[in-house]
């Protein structure tokens, strides 16, 4: 059980210095190491990422590091998003959500490896609403239906669709990671509650509040360690855990004849 406490600081971590990454560890760490089945694992990490991704907002909020405009067009259509990707989970297994999850790992390794060049912050204006609210939407659904943030997508998309610089884009990423988590989970406890499996509260509570001193401890670390140097280093502990899923759950993925 140390491991997966150790396990919650870092998913704080993550969140705290690169705005994303936590529910790219939470769902591994609740299913392996505390031994939840996916389902659950999928719900309880939409709740610990959304509360931790909530206080984690505080610092950039108070040094106004958080975009309303981004917020708007897309974190609201990205709520609505995971809303509907949380019902559409029910229409397939945990072990093929675990398979979609490691695909996302594994692409989320990738964007971390290439450089995010910023553009500059006009472009936040010549960027339709509707387009923005396109993205957010898709996003949203993919935080639904694998339990993930989104913030491995939310924040290369802020930075080079919405014109924001890489610190105000990961301020506004866990606020929108926060609104999207909270209403997927919203509608996973219906999920939960038609498969007849209930959510470990303690572990809830126990994850988000070490979470939540592992944000504010990389929050801290954001302004003085390399972000380059962070990026890449998280990127191959994805490409690590997310082969690792592949190759645990391969048969369980593939169709029964």
């Amino acid at each position: 059980m140390i491991f997966a406490l150790i396990g919650a600081v870092l998913i704080g971590l993550s969140l705290g210095v690169l705005g994303s990454g936590g529910s790219i560890i939470t769902v591994p760490v609740l299913t392996y190491l505390v031994g939840q089945d996916e389902k659950i694992a999928i719900a309880g990490s939409l709740a610990i990422v959304g509360t931790i991704s909530l206080f984690a907002s505080i610092p950039y909020a108070r040094k106004g590091f958080v975009d309303g405009r981004s917020i708007l067009f897309f974190g609201v259509p990205g709520m609505a998003g995971a809303y509907l990707g949380a019902y559409l989970s029910v229409f397939v297994s945990g072990a093929v959500q675990l398979g979609i999850f490691a695909i996302l790992m594994l692409l989320a390794a990738v964007l971390m490896l290439r450089p995010l060049k910023e553009v500059p912050a006009e472009k936040n204006f010549q960027r339709s609403p509707l387009k923005i609210a396109a993205d957010g939407l898709v996003v949203g659904i993919i935080t639904g239906f694998v339990g993930v943030g989104g913030g491995f997508l939310i924040v290369p998309a802020l930075v080079l669709l919405g014109g924001l610089s890489m610190r105000r884009a990961v301020g506004t990423s866990l606020l929108i990671i926060a609104l999207k988590s909270y209403a997927g989970f919203a509608k996973y406890l219906d999920v939960l509650d038609d498969l007849e499996l209930e959510l470990d509260w303690q572990v809830l509570a126990t994850f988000s509040v070490l979470g939540i001193a592992g944000s504010f401890i990389g929050n801290a670390m954001s302004s003085k360690l390399p972000q380059e140097i962070l990026k890449k280093a998280f990127a191959y502990f994805l490409f690590v855990v997310g082969i690792f899923i592949v190759v645990k759950n391969w048969s369980e993925m593939l169709p029964s004849s």
